[in-house]
């Protein structure tokens, strides 16, 4: 017989020893009791925020507010900016803009020949489309054909003229141009339709197909379901990750695009929670938004608004001093705080204002720049300045004139113009102010506002005007050859200032013709330079795209978007919703 004790286990002896001892120790042990229990979790914590890093995790829900309807949600046809949002979306390209210049998306390799002219692309070999069926060179052929079509009537027909095509391989295809055009590659996005789906859509019917409001293509989203009001237009697209995405799944879970007949409509849902995100509204309507649960994305726009002189209509702008007085006396920061609100940015020439190319640092308007942050007044009394120095004297009415004599000939020049622009409520009040800033110095200038049709077809078609107030919207590639070379002063031409500058054009030349960043660079400088000196035109601002978008919503990485469209670049890494693991598996995961 074991006549053993067996002996009391720990926690025993230790809840025998707690109640031995008397009140104040009692105390003083759970105080640092406590305080033990507490340390242990911090710096277990403090282990955990060291050794663990929060990732993103597919999941969450965004809806945001477009404003139109999207009736061609086709890459061939998109024209309405509701079109090509929800075409960004579906389909993708050969390439694709990102905040770091184009990259390849469907594309595994863009091959560009030592002369410039010809493009070997090489397609990926897991691209498909939404329904299974695989990317090939047929069906890039095919798209970039149905854009070629006059019966189709494709806005994207342009870019492509004189394009010469050719299958090479099932995934490999070349592209011949005529002139070496640094600008081509931005025809690669373009997104890229389905051949088996579409081949047998007749062209006058390929308007009408319903693969345009059922699309199908190879982007990181694809449609799950979609609504229509009673009038039969679609209200919504639910859209859901394409999971083999060639640039990866994306990871929120389903983005709800929701249409909305004008800005009002579209601002009143984001107010009532309806959706959480919102683009393109007027600087206006952002300035009266309460955004305390958003976050307000000011992106640069390729658009410079400027007021162009067309000395051929108005001879009085033939006169240097004129320009530059003009010039000097503009407040471009007024013009940005009271009708941009404060989302834009001053530009003093061509370029537009916040472009950032690869290595160009742009040329300055340098009466311009100098007069910027001097107040309106100073600027007014140097513009009276420089005009009274050259003869400029005040008539009766106080109106500027200038009387030369020739001989006992004499003629009168007065300082009278107008300003012609859109019936657009932000053209109309730019024009405005600086009608009443160039009217301080003396000045006699009136407004001639217009319909967008009007003004297009009667007065910049025709060349009719004295001053245009209007913008130009540039590509990512910065071809200003449209705008400003002396060949296209003409319509259809987009030379709208009628600028001749032998000097300018042969660097408009050079910047367009060569692929060397370095060249091009130069060029636009020397052809800003040319500008500056001769001011055919007075700039005014360059516009910022505004996005407001959730707090929760992450790494949205936009920057210099050609179009609205474009805020979708890297759609495929946004974000919701997170979670933290190890950094040991972070790789892994």
């Amino acid at each position: 017989m074991n006549n053993d004790i067996p002996s009391p286990s720990f926690f025993a002896r230790l809840q025998h020893n707690i109640r031995s001892l008397g009140t104040t120790e009692k105390t003083v042990f759970g105080f640092f009791g406590v305080l033990f229990i507490f340390s242990a979790f911090y710096i277990v914590n403090s282990y955990s925020e060291k050794y663990m890093t929060v990732v993103p995790v597919n999941g969450g829900t965004i809806e945001e507010g477009v404003i139109g309807y999207a009736t061609s949600i086709n890459p061939v046809l998109a024209y309405t900016d509701a079109d090509k949002d929800v075409s960004a979306l579906v389909y993708s390209g050969l390439l694709r803009a990102t905040a770091n210049g184009l990259q390849p998306d469907l594309a595994k390799s863009v091959t560009l020949s030592d002369d410039g002219k010809t493009y070997d692309i090489i397609i990926r070999d897991n691209a498909t489309f939404h329904d299974g069926t695989a990317v090939t060179a047929d069906d890039v052929l095919f798209t970039i054909e149905k854009i070629n079509d006059p019966v189709i009537n494709s806005p994207k027909a342009a870019s492509w003229s004189g394009v010469t095509l050719e299958k090479v391989s099932e995934k490999e295809v070349r592209f011949t141009i005529k002139t070496q055009y640094a600008g081509f590659s931005e025809n690669l996005t373009l997104g890229i339709l389905p051949k088996h789906l579409w081949n047998d859509v007749e062209p006058n019917l390929f308007s009408h197909s319903t693969y345009n409001q059922e699309p199908i293509g190879s982007g990181p989203y694809r449609v799950k379901s979609s609504g229509k009001n009673s009038s039969g237009l679609y209200e919504y697209y639910d859209l859901v990750p394409f999971d083999d995405y060639v640039l990866g799944r994306p990871h929120i879970g389903h983005l709800i695009i929701r249409f909305f007949n004008n800005e009002e409509s579209a601002v009143n849902a984001y107010k009532g929670g309806d959706i959480n995100t919102i683009g393109g509204i007027s600087p206006e309507s952002a300035q009266r938004l309460a955004l305390a649960d958003g976050t307000v994305k000011r992106i640069p726009l390729p658009r410079t608004f400027a007021i162009f002189f067309n000395e051929s209509n108005a001879p009085v702008l033939l006169n240097t001093e004129v320009r530059q007085a003009l010039n000097i006396t503009v407040d471009r920061n007024a013009l940005i705080q009271d009708i941009l609100y404060g989302f834009g940015l001053a530009a003093t020439g061509p370029i537009p204002a916040g472009f950032v190319g690869e290595d160009f640092i742009p040329a300055t308007n340098s009466s311009a720049t100098s007069t910027s942050n001097t107040s309106l007044s100073t600027n007014i009394e140097k513009a009276k300045a420089l005009l009274a120095n050259k003869g400029w004297k005040a008539n009766t009415d106080g109106v500027l004139e200038k009387v030369t004599k020739s001989g006992t000939k004499s003629t009168t020049e007065i300082l009278k113009f107008s300003i012609s622009t859109s019936n657009v409520p932000e053209l109309k009040r730019t024009a405005e102010l600086v009608a009443a800033q160039w009217k301080a110095i003396g000045a006699d200038v009136s407004l001639e506002i217009f319909e967008s049709s009007d003004l297009n077809q009667k007065i910049i078609r025709t060349r009719k005007y004295d001053t245009l107030l209007f913008g130009t919207a540039i590509g990512r590639d910065l071809d200003l050859y449209p705008f400003w070379h002396s060949s296209q002063r003409n319509y259809p031409g987009l030379n709208i200032a009628l600028y001749t500058n032998l000097k300018a054009d042969k660097f408009l030349e050079q910047a367009r013709s060569n692929a060397s960043s370095t060249i091009r660079d130069i060029a636009y400088q020397g052809f800003e330079k040319e500008v500056a000196t001769d001011i055919p035109a007075v700039f005014l601002y360059s516009p910022q795209y505004i996005y407001i978008v959730p707090e929760e919503l992450q790494n949205v990485l936009i920057s210099n978007i050609t179009s609205p469209s474009e805020r979708f670049m890297n759609v495929n890494q946004w974000y919701v919703e997170t979670e933290k693991i190890w950094n040991i598996f972070v790789r892994q995961k």
